[in-house]
């Protein structure tokens, strides 16, 4: 007979809140990293190396300062990490979702008016380089989408701005539906982008109490709201892109052909939003497996959501891989050509950490523990099964591993699913960045561009014991506000 699983106790570190040799380890990997990547980017700066970032590797400027959203920063911080953090185990699901959505807005405003209403809301939008430079100008949407492609490349009379340039036509058509609708001007579409930007405090512990990890939903939520990434998030079109993702992955995670077709919809137009999107497409596959009915019906009603959004797209005179194609020619234009591939290959992790805060690498350190220990369980289970089987087949294995490659695929996928969400969810988000990063499309500004896949690294954060949550809370809002306080941020 099996003997019964013996059950480990938690080591002494996580039952008393101390601080645990490995956690350590990696917080020094974290600071010797970003050290490095300040060192390195100040030396290139001053031999005049084009980085195009004053304070690689973000893509900021060094000037501290205060303003009078310095205490509305710290006041939200305080309830957070005080009444907030307790209330989050007990409160009961709806007021929950709606007061962390309430914290994060207030969270995200409060540090954009650091840099003060003009700098940090109502002119953040305006520059040339940004959507609401072009809004003006398409008068006649069908014509727009028709012509997108062809004004893609730069040094042309009518080329479009940066970043109208370098994103397909849904990332405008936001900003000139807003408009359409009366909130035009850079304040009320920088209230907006807030006000989408901070709805991934529900759509990520919705997806997480979906797929069955109702515990972790309420852990990761407190994270969410003291994002280091609203920074950026207050405010900028990757705010929009953030919320809009997250909430695609949330439908598909919900039950249902109906929710599965709606995420699908909102993905197929976040594919719109950004070329990078097409690499969301993991983090949905992850979703749809997770799962708990895994039905084959949800994957169907997704993907003819994605094909009907680009279909439209294509019949109103947009192709995505045409425009993909030319914004790889526009990219190289710009500063790409000049941003060294050698020194943001790496330096583009201190700016992602910089943005998901140091509680990331322990985070991702444990749920890889997590991962192991569950592997290795799934291991144990298998193969005891299957030593059962054999001896009572008489010393042959039943199933066969050369006969039968389907059903040893669908254990295999089987053991991967039972990992679970919190340990999935951040992997494949790993790999969405690991692959961009490669890529050599992402060279710099990756603070808020990669914001649609921290906040599912974050999900990692299931996995620290309770006693330390509060104290790596606290280091989430202190990175948030040192930034913010001696930098001036751009997007």
């Amino acid at each position: 007979m099996r003997s019964a699983p013996t059950l480990r106790r938690a080591p002494a570190a996580d039952r008393t809140g101390a601080p645990h040799r490995g956690d350590l380890v990696v917080v020094a990997v974290e600071a010797a990293l970003l050290a490095a990547a300040v060192v390195v980017g100040l030396a290139l700066n001053r031999r005049g190396v084009g980085l195009h970032a004053d304070a690689a590797p973000l893509y900021a400027t060094w000037r501290p300062h205060v303003g009078w959203g310095t205490p509305l920063a710290v006041l939200v911080a305080l309830v957070v990490l005080g009444p907030g953090l307790r209330w989050a185990r007990t409160a009961r699901w709806g007021p929950l979702l709606a007061a962390g959505w309430l914290a994060a807005v207030a969270w995200t405003l409060a540090l954009a008016l650091v840099d003060g209403w003009s700098t940090g809301l109502a002119r953040r939008l305006t520059p040339q380089a940004e959507y609401l430079h072009e809004v003006p100008g398409v008068t006649d949407i069908p014509r727009m989408l028709a012509g997108f492609t062809d004004r893609i490349l730069d040094f042309q009379p009518d080329s479009w701005s940066t970043h109208t340039a370098g994103h397909p036509p849904g990332a405008l058509l936001v900003f000139v539906w807003l408009d359409r609708v009366g909130l035009g001007g850079g304040a009320a579409a920088a209230l907006c982008c807030v006000l989408v930007g901070a709805t991934v405090a529900v759509s990520v512990p919705v997806t997480l109490r979906a797929l069955g990890a109702a515990d972790a939903a309420r852990t990761v939520l407190p994270f969410l709201v003291l994002l280091p990434g609203a920074v950026w998030l207050g405010a900028s079109g990757d705010a929009v892109f953030t919320g809009v993702v997250a909430a695609g992955l949330a439908l598909l995670a919900v039950r249902g052909p109906t929710a599965a077709l709606a995420g699908g919809l909102l993905l197929g137009f976040a594919l719109h939003l950004s070329y990078g999107f097409v690499l969301v497409g993991a983090l949905a596959v992850t979703v749809l497996a997770l799962r708990p009915d895994r039905r084959r019906s949800a994957l169907l009603a997704a993907t003819a959501g994605v094909a009907a959004v680009t279909t439209l797209f294509v019949l109103a005179g947009f192709r995505w891989w045409e425009g993909y194609d030319r914004v790889v020619e526009r990219y190289y234009q710009g500063w790409a050509a000049d941003r060294p591939y050698a020194y943001w290959v790496w330096a583009n992790l201190a700016a992602l950490l910089i943005s998901a805060g140091p509680v990331l690498g322990p985070a991702l350190r444990r749920a890889a523990v997590a991962a192991r220990a569950g592997w290795r369980t799934g291991v144990d289970r298998v193969g005891s099964t299957r030593v059962t089987a054999v001896a009572d087949a008489g010393g042959t294995d039943p199933v066969g591993t050369s006969s039968s490659p389907g059903r040893s695929a669908g254990r295999l996928v089987r053991r991967v699913v039972a990992l679970g969400p919190t340990v999935l969810l951040p992997a494949a988000a790993a790999l969405v960045v690991a692959a961009a990063d490669l890529s050599g499309m992402s060279k710099a500004e990756v603070e808020r561009i990669w914001l649609p896949f921290v906040v599912w690294l974050l999900v990692a954060v299931a996995h620290l014991p309770a006693p330390a949550r509060r104290r790596w809370l606290a280091a989430q809002a202190l990175t948030a506000l040192l930034v913010n306080h001696l930098l001036l941020t751009v997007s």
